[in-house]
This record gives C-alpha cells, structure tokens and sequence, in this order.
C-alpha cells in the first residue's frame, strides 16, 4: 500500500508553500536613481517606428511600396505609427522566474509494495506548509493565473525526474549599482548611435510635443542624460516659429546646450502652421532677424545652415555677417530659393565689408537666389580654397566668378542649371583645365531650351570627352545633341548612374546606348551601369513612344539595370493608362510636374541609396544638398517635385 499524507500534514503543506511563493514573488532587488531614491529596476520598451512614414510641410517621401520613385507630398507634418500598446518589464525578470522554479524543496516517497516504480508514489514538499489557499490563490506577476501541471511542474509534483536545480547566483553578483548597466558602460560613440535612432526629425503633427522617449532618458543616469543630450541639440530643425523660440529659450537659460548645436535646419519651416497672415507672425515675433542672430550668437560651433525662401525676411546683413565671418566651424550653407528684396539688399550691404582672405564653408548652395548681383559671386567664390559643393543653379553667376574659384578647391558636386551668364566655351575651359574639378561625382549643365541654351552640338562634341570617371550623375539637359553623340555617351554608361539627354535624337538612338551595334562589339560589350535616363526634352511628339516598346527598346529587359525613365508631360499622359507599359513590366508614376516610368523589380529593389546623394533616396535630384540627411521641405520639392 502506498504512504498517503494526513489532512494535516497537507494543511502544513499548503501554509508554507505560500509562504514561499510570497517570498520568491517579491522583486529581489532594487536600484538608486539619479535623485538618490531608490526604485525597482524597470525597462521600459516601444514598439519601433518606421521612418518611412513620416512627412512634413512640403515635403517628399518615397511610399513603402516596392518601387521606385513613388513618392507622397503633405502640407502638415505627420507621423503614420502603428497603435501597439507598451510594455513594462521587471528588471529582474530573470531571477524572479528561477526563484519561482526554486519554489520549495522535494522528495519522493516511494510505494511500499513497488519501491521501484515511480507510478505509483507520492512528489511532495520536504517542508510542510500551514494555510494554503489552493493553486487559485497563487499571484504570477501580480495576476491571478495559474496553470495546473506548470504549478506542479515548479513544485516538482509530476510523475517525472526532478530537473537538476540551478545554483543560486550569488547577491553581490545580481546586484547592479548606478552606471554600471551594460547600456551604460557603452563607448560614448555606440550610446550616441544607438539614441539616434530614437530622435524624430519634426513634431507629429507639426505643432505638438516631439521626442519624449529621449524625454524620459534624460532621468535615467548621468551617462545616459549626456549621450541623450547630444542627440537631442546636435542637429535642430525648425518647423515652426514656436519650436524656434523654444529653442533659443532653452538655449538663454543653459549656454552651454549651445556647444552642442551643429545644424540649423529651416527647410521645413512652414510660417503657416501657426498664424495664416505676416501681422500675426510679426506681431508675436518668435522668429526675427534679432533672435535669429542671437541663436547664432549662442551656437558658437555651428557647422551647418540650412535656410530657404520662407526664412530669407528674417536674414539680414547682421546675420550674414555672423555666418560668414563669425562661425570659424561653419562648413555648409544653404539660401534656397532666397531672393526677397531684403535678403539681397543685406548681401549688397555686406560687399562693403573688409572680407577675410579665405572662408571656412566648404559647401555652398544659392540654387534658385535669382536676384542677387553676379558682384557677390566674384567676392564670395574666390575665398572658398576648400570648396567641395557648388549649387548656383537660376543664379547671376558669371564667367569670371566661376574661373575665380580656388585650384586649392575639390568639388565633387557643380551644379550650374539655367545660368544664364554663363558662356559654354568659358564652361568647357573650366572643366578641361581647372584642377578643382577633377573629381567630379555630380555635374549639372541642364537648361530650359525654350527660353536659353548652353551647349550646341560642337559644345557637346568638345565636353563629353573630358569628363572624369569619378562622375556618377550628369544632365545634359537643355543642350543640342546628334546621333553621333551616342558613340562619345557609350563610355560614360560603364560608370554613370543618373544621364539626362538633350534633345533632338532619336528613340532608335536613344536605345544604341544599351545594345552594340556590329557582331564584333559584341564580344567586348561591357554592361552600363544606368538607373536613371532623363527623356524630358522630347515635347510635343519629339519623342516615339511606339518605338519604346520594339524589340530593340530601352524598355525591354536588356536594358536592366536601367530602372527609372523620365518623361515629359504630354508622354505620361498617354502612356500612364497604357496597357502596354504594363506588359513590359513598367508602372507610371508623377510627382509634382515630374513623371517617370519605373520598372517593376523581380526581386528586391534597389533602394537607391549613395554616398555621393547625401540622403536621398530617389533618382534624378536636381538640387545639390549640403548636409547628409534625410530629403524633406522645400528641399525635397526643389529636389524632386519642380521642373528646372
């Protein structure tokens, strides 16, 4: 017969089992926090974000599908996340849950008749226990739920072996002390990597509170507080006057924030979001050219300035003489699409100024500062000896400003759309000879031909042969081509990734670039290297849509990894409902007064991220950025969604 406990025995049994679930229930551990209270140790978890719905006031996104060139445009800053509600986990979790498998110890009392059978005994408690309540009662995290056999299974009351119990780690060893979490002891470099990617470029929706995960780090430990505030205030955008006076605040309260600041970025500010007419903006007088200049008065290590045309009113000659004459960090510098009347009478007073020999900026973009006088150009180029980008596109930029340019110079990116004092031979010369452009990666030369042109078909017989092979995107746009062009472009396909076309060839052309033209040159065809082709010249049926899809087309297979056509208006309109365009594995997209035909990846895209795009992800940008950082604003629109 076998041995069964008395009543009372099981009574004993069930006070002191709960006794030991109380206890081992218990948060083992607690730490001190920054103001020296002490607290159970949690941590906190957030369902991650995607960047990639995210959208600002006039700004360019590409949508999460999977082609390319597929963008959405707001008015209103907005952040699309996912509902998911957040967690809060015990620090010690880990050791709660070996405690609770460490419940109590037992024993096996083996039948009598049978002493090696293990069917037919009995698992019980070494120590007997006085009130149990039942399995009901026992609190898991603070809820009542229990689970029948996993209960007996931690209590070792099932017909199997007992597991072999771990080893209690010892107190000293669990124990953690402020700052010496293995977040905390992180490289300053990896904790700021990591915080990163928690910051938010611009509020939800344009007006309310941003960032309040990196809010809540700030309270977690010292180590953490200073990675979280370099994250914080190293590079500020301004979408609102609001934020901006917040800033600067903060700012006049604690100076020292201001030696963090290394951009200022207002190209998506959107004076709108706030006040819908110029006497309410000036009444309230969040931002003006004196607070601007005495943000840049507090930022004394500020490397990048990012304005454009909803900012120029407030930069006066104060504040350009601060940028260029009292920032030693300053390196990049942005006036897009500035040209209020007062912006230009502030650059014409500065002139008058005793200039320094050399400046610090090393890039600079006017793109589209239409009214400033071509004399600020012939002061301001000559001292850029370390100028690596050069937007001056729909400037007043002449020929003795672009040869003033520094040999010491190393530009990478030169873009000079719609200069309209510009000479081609003065052009030509400057690329031939001068040393600062030998390592081009970017080059715009692109014009609108309906009101100017640049480069006849001797220009363009004269420049293509010069051209590095460091040039990965060119735009000939604008200028005057023939079939024998297509022979001097052949070489440039090896290694260019983005080429505009001028006009006046021919599809049959057009399509020579990517298939040989005798037996012979097949054998030593080399691939091009194309993702982006620029058909936009070809108007008013210039351009043979029925030949796009012939046997020999550049929209065919052979063409890959040519993956985005630009087209003018009056093509996509015709071919964006063209069952045609479909069968050949294409999708018309537009965007703003830009279309495109993009080809339908069969695997995975390619997301079109380079080094030398500094952020963007699409193809055929006609603005030059100046910091690496993700498109949007007004940038983005003069980038992607405008013509020349």
């Amino acid at each position: 017969m076998d041995l069964i406990p008395t009543a009372s025995v099981l009574r004993s049994l069930d006070d002191q089992l709960t006794k030991e679930l109380i206890k081992a229930s218990q948060p083992p551990t607690t730490d001190t926090d920054m103001s020296g209270t002490t607290s159970p140790q949690l941590v906190s978890y957030s369902p991650a974000k995607s960047s990639s719905g995210r959208a600002s006031f006039s700004s360019v996104r590409e949508v999460d599908d999977n082609i390319a060139q597929a963008f959405s445009s707001t008015k209103i800053s907005s952040y699309f996340r996912d509902e998911a509600d957040s967690a809060v986990v015990d620090g010690n979790s880990s050791s709660t849950s070996s405690a609770s498998l460490e419940m109590a110890d037992t024993q096996f009392m083996a039948p009598v008749t049978q002493p090696h059978s293990r069917l037919h005994g009995c698992w019980f408690p070494a120590v007997a226990a006085d009130n149990f309540q039942g399995w009901k009662q026992i609190g898991v995290k603070g809820k009542q739920a229990s689970r029948s056999y996993g209960d007996l299974q931690a209590l070792r009351m099932v017909w199997s072996t007992a597991l072999t119990p771990k080893k209690p780690r010892d107190l000293v060893e669990v124990r953690r002390f402020p700052g010496d979490s293995s977040l905390e002891r992180l490289p300053t470099e990896i904790k700021n990597q990591i915080i990163d990617h928690l910051v938010l470029d611009l509020p939800p929706d344009g007006l309310s509170s941003r960032n309040a995960d990196l809010m809540s780090m700030l309270l977690t430990s010292r180590s953490l507080h200073s990675a979280t505030l370099n994250a914080l205030y190293r590079n500020i955008t301004i979408p609102h006057s609001r934020i901006f006076r917040k800033f600067l605040a903060h700012l006049a309260q604690n100076q020292e924030l201001g030696t963090i600041v290394r951009r200022l970025d207002f190209s998506h500010f959107n004076p709108t979001s706030l006040f819908t007419t110029a006497s309410e903006r000036a009444t309230t007088r969040n931002l003006t050219h004196e607070t601007l200049l005495q943000c840049l008065e507090l930022t004394p290590y500020l490397r990048e300035f990012m304005a454009q045309e909803y900012v120029d009113e407030d930069i006066d000659v104060h504040v350009l003489r601060k940028l260029f004459f009292g920032l030693e960090r300053l390196q990049g510098l942005d006036f897009c699409a500035c040209s209020s009347a007062s912006f230009k009478a502030a650059f014409e007073s500065l002139l008058s100024d005793d200039w320094p020999e050399t400046l610090s900026i090393t890039r600079l973009s006017l793109h589209r500062c239409i009214n400033l006088p071509s004399a600020v150009f012939e002061t301001l180029l000559p001292r850029l000896t370390n100028l690596t980008h050069l937007d001056v596109a729909g400037t007043r930029i002449t020929d003795a400003a672009l040869m003033a340019i520094p040999h010491t110079a190393r530009i990478t990116h030169l873009n000079l759309a719609k200069c309209k004092l510009l000479t081609s031979s003065t052009v030509i010369d400057f690329l031939t000879h001068h040393s600062a452009v030998k390592n081009l990666v970017y080059l715009s030369l692109a014009a609108d031909f309906r009101s100017y042109e640049l480069l006849d078909e001797d220009d363009v017989t004269r420049l293509i042969p010069i051209l590095p092979t460091t040039l990965r995107s060119l735009s000939l746009k604008g200028s005057k081509m023939n079939a024998s062009h297509i022979n001097l472009l052949r070489p440039l396909t090896k290694y260019l990734e983005e080429l505009s076309m001028g006009r006046r060839l021919k599809t049959e052309d057009i399509n020579r670039l990517f298939l040989p033209d005798e037996e012979m040159e097949q054998l030593h065809w080399i691939p091009h290297t194309l993702k982006y082709l620029d058909l936009s010249d070809y108007i008013a049926g210039s351009l043979n849509l029925p030949a796009l899809f012939s046997n020999a087309s550049l929209l065919n297979p052979h063409s890959a990894p040519l993956e985005v056509v630009e087209l003018p208006d009056d093509a996509y309109m015709r071919l964006s409902r063209s069952s045609p365009v479909a069968r050949a594995g294409w999708t018309a997209t537009d965007f703003g007064s830009r279309a495109w035909l993009v080809r339908n990846p069969e695997g995975a895209r390619d997301l079109g991220f380079r080094d030398w795009k500094m952020g963007a992800a699409f193809w055929g940008m006609r603005k030059v950025p100046v910091a690496v950082a993700n498109v949007g604003g007004m940038y983005g629109s003069y980038m992607f969604k405008r013509h020349l």
